[in-house]
């Protein structure tokens, strides 16, 4: 059988780097993990090939070739997901879907014959089982089943026209013990985090290796450190492979701010050149984090976490969110204020969300304050609630705060102090390797780059006089660091960029909800907290 993979494309969004992708030469930021994971758990006797709409279209000889069209969507991927079913149905193909979105909203999968719902190591073999009855449709769940990562294959990397990625991905958990009210990611993947043996990662690793590899992965757990345990084990294992392997790869990851609180586990990941991590920080505001029952953000001082994990040799970006129930005015400059204090050079910032079946969207329906406006995780869409102050209120501070954040000077001036305290950092917690983790290595393309972002930076905007300071402060106090901070310094390119689309489009939003909700902008009473 003929399996045709389709991965539908992004919208213009905080995280696409169109603007910075173009410098370096690549097409796309990550690959599609979940699609190649899914080719290694149907059966090896059939045959796959891989479209991902964000790199090219799909040819018509891949339509004609397929059999059955397999199509795997989160929700931000709405639009071109729809699209993708409908053009497969209207050659007469036979569609399954699953993923993220079609697990959380299945009745959206409009003409699609198959739905793979929840997760794939279940209902995968399921469709399998039921395509060999010579059935033609049929909907597969796991019922409330979590499988063990433990068995899950080794994705077909080689399936992925490696060379259009910056970056690679790959998992070694799911899950997280947390409860913040608005996640969804506990909703599809439960609390206890399920991790792989650090033997099956490593044979991951060594395949992608084999293939070529030799750039930065993504470890896209969405809370790396769920369990600590199990993440020391695996660290304990990578460490010497890395080492045998002369450090192919940089890591990057998504942690909980607790990771701060952990020297042996910041350590181990240095140590195998863990570069950059991103925190879920949400807001400086303790009473919104109290409210959404992120408690892990309320234990110890948050700036004081953040410095820390920057000392202790790792980049620092992170997540903020604008909207929480019972907000004081002023929230957008607190969040600004609190990017400039910890130096965080890569704040990504976005208007609440309240995201199907979680505590968020559930409280939300039960009073009666969910829109019918679709939902989004983007930062160019407006909250899909009514929120307890003026949403004119909170689209002026969110404009105001991303403007000032991604200002060219503002961004260069608080990614040099952040190079200060990790170049330090990196100095006194590397241990004697001369690689600095999550450097790339200087070819044509990356010379290239970094010339365009000279004559931009250090010639064309407002930047030129203190690009060039910050740069020769830097290579004389902490070289190694320096390929690293140009590249930081290339993601501006994207922020100056994306700034201008967020405006735009919140704008536009902004004008038809006011129209619809006249008579509800009034704040409602901001509810009691503990």
């Amino acid at each position: 059988m003929n399996i045709l993979l389709i991965y539908p494309q992004f919208p213009k969004s905080f995280w696409s780097f169109e603007k910075t992708l173009e410098l370096a030469n690549f097409k796309a930021q990550l690959p599609p993990l979940g699609m190649v994971t899914v080719a290694a758990i149907l059966p090896q006797t059939w045959n796959y090939r891989l479209v991902d709409r964000n790199l090219r279209d799909v040819t018509e000889a891949e339509w004609a070739w397929a059999d059955l069209v397999l199509i795997s969507a989160m929700i931000v991927q709405r639009p071109d997901f729809i699209a993708q079913i409908q053009a497969a149905k209207a050659r007469g193909k036979l569609v399954a879907v699953g993923g993220p979105y079609p697990t959380a909203l299945p009745d959206e999968a409009t003409g699609a014959d198959f739905l793979i719902l929840d997760e794939g190591e279940i209902t995968l073999p399921l469709f399998v089982e039921a395509i060999g009855r010579g059935e033609t449709s049929g909907i597969f769940r796991a019922n409330g089943e979590k499988p063990a990562v433990t068995t899950t294959p080794i994705p077909r990397y080689d399936l992925l026209d490696l060379d259009a990625y910056a970056e690679m991905s790959v998992q070694f958990s799911r899950g997280c013990p947390f409860q913040c009210e608005f996640c969804d990611i506990i909703v599809l993947y439960g609390r206890k985090p399920r991790t792989k043996d650090p033997e099956q990662l490593l044979a991951e690793l060594q395949y992608l290796y084999d293939l070529g590899w030799r750039r930065s992965i993504f470890m896209v757990d969405d809370n790396f450190i769920g369990n600590k345990r199990n993440v020391k084990r695996l660290l304990t294992a990578l460490k010497p492979w890395m080492e045998a392997h002369n450090h192919p790869f940089s890591f990057a990851t998504e942690a909980s701010v607790d990771l701060a609180q952990d020297k042996e586990l910041m350590q181990l990941m240095v140590d195998c050149n863990f570069g950059s991590v991103f925190l879920g920080i949400e807001t400086p505001d303790d009473s919104s984090l109290t409210l959404t029952q992120k408690y892990q953000n309320t234990r110890s001082p948050l700036a004081d976490s953040v410095q820390t994990i920057i000392k202790a040799g790792l980049r620092v970006m992170a997540g903020f969110i604008i909207g929480f129930d019972g907000e004081q005015s002023g929230a957008g400059q607190r969040i600004v204020d609190f990017v400039e204090q910890t130096t965080i050079p890569t704040a990504m910032f976005g208007i609440l969300q309240a995201l199907p079946d979680t505590a968020l969207w559930h409280r939300l329906a039960k009073e009666g304050r969910l829109l019918d406006r679709h939902y989004d995780s983007n930062q160019t869409s407006l909250m899909n609630f009514i929120p307890t102050r003026p949403m004119e209120d909170i689209v002026a501070e969110y404009l105001h705060a991303f403007w000032t954040l991604y200002d060219p000077l503002v961004m260069l001036n608080r990614t040099y102090r952040h190079f200060l305290i990790l170049g330090a950092g990196r100095r006194q917690h590397y241990r004697g390797r001369t690689k600095s983790a999550g450097t790339p290595g200087l070819n044509w393309t990356i010379l290239r780059a970094m010339g365009i972002l000279c004559w931009r930076q250090g010639v064309v905007r407002k930047t030129r006089l203190r690009f060039w300071l910050h740069l020769i402060s830097l290579l004389r106090q902490y070289p190694e660091v320096v390929l690293n901070y140009l590249v930081v310094c290339a993601q501006a390119e994207h922020f100056i960029d994306f700034r201008q689309t967020v405006r735009q489009q919140i704008t536009e939003q902004l004008a038809v909800a006011q129209s619809q909700l006249q008579e509800t902008t009034t704040p409602m009473p901001a509810p009691q907290t503990a």
